[in-house]
């Protein structure tokens, strides 16, 4: 198992349990002790844990783990998803972008777009997004517009917030709203652990003619802290091949289109 693998693991176990122990930890991931001891102290020095006699316990940012430690996870099913939603985005359209693993893969599968070449030069989608990093991507990409809101960084997922954000979103009308969730279940709705990030994409959401939902199979049938939209304001949910057809039939019912990519 690679070093980022490994960090992943662990911190995983650190956001289901709260801590770990070094001797369960070695044991589970088929390592030595001494690598998890390395692994640990790493993770200690980027402030994602505290260190303990014997292990580590949760710091808080491990319960919503910046967006580069969650980039390894179901890599696969998010690129699959991504290529899906990407198929969209038609010529001239207007698309939102929340922030999240799932939907830098989207920005990736729009900008590869061979369809989306335009001969004379010019934008042939404009992305509207209060993501930094995929603003980043994008921006050297002469095929797609970029429209960046405003707003106060936060680290963990490279988003902006805050009124400067609404503020930019209240100005624009979106064909396609493509948002990533941390959690999605037919009560709550669309769901995320962060109430500052739920407010801006419920602002996208209202704004957008369809609603899409990239969601891998993990999130189904969970629910977060803060609502971004109930569910039958959602028209479409891309998910993974992961989601049985037991899983993904009360979406259905309630008259969302489910694409399992």
């Amino acid at each position: 198992m690679k070093r980022p693998e490994r960090w992943n693991a662990l911190l995983d176990v650190l956001s289901r349990d709260g801590r770990i122990d070094v001797e369960e930890a070695a044991a589970e991931l088929a390592v030595s002790a001494a690598t998890i001891r390395r692994d640990l102290d790493e993770l200690a020095q980027q402030q994602m844990l505290t260190r303990t006699r014997g292990g580590a316990v949760a710091h808080n940012l491990s319960y919503d783990l910046p967006l580069r430690y969650k980039t390894a996870r179901r890599a696969s099913e998010k690129q699959r998803i991504a290529a899906a939603a990407a198929r969209m985005a038609e010529p001239g359209s207007i698309v939102g972008l929340n922030g999240g693993t799932t939907t830098t893969e989207v920005a990736r599968a729009i900008s590869t777009r061979g369809d989306l070449s335009t001969s004379g030069g010019g934008p042939a989608v404009t992305v509207v997004t209060n993501a930094l990093n995929i603003a980043n991507e994008l921006a050297v990409r002469p095929q797609v517009k970029i429209v960046l809101t405003g707003g106060v960084a936060r680290p963990q997922s490279f988003e902006l917030m805050g009124p400067l954000a609404t503020g930019v979103l209240d100005q624009v009308s979106l064909d396609l709203a493509i948002l990533g969730v941390d959690a999605l279940d037919t009560v709550q709705g669309a769901t995320a652990h962060h109430e500052g990030e739920a407010s801006i994409n419920r602002l996208m959401a209202g704004r957008a003619t369809r609603v899409v939902v990239v969601a891998d199979s993990s999130k189904l049938g969970r629910r977060a802290f803060a609502r971004i939209c109930a569910l039958d304001e959602i028209d479409v949910l891309i998910t993974d091949t992961g989601a049985d057809a037991e899983l993904v039939a009360p979406y259905t019912e309630a008259g969302v289109r489910v694409i399992r990519a």
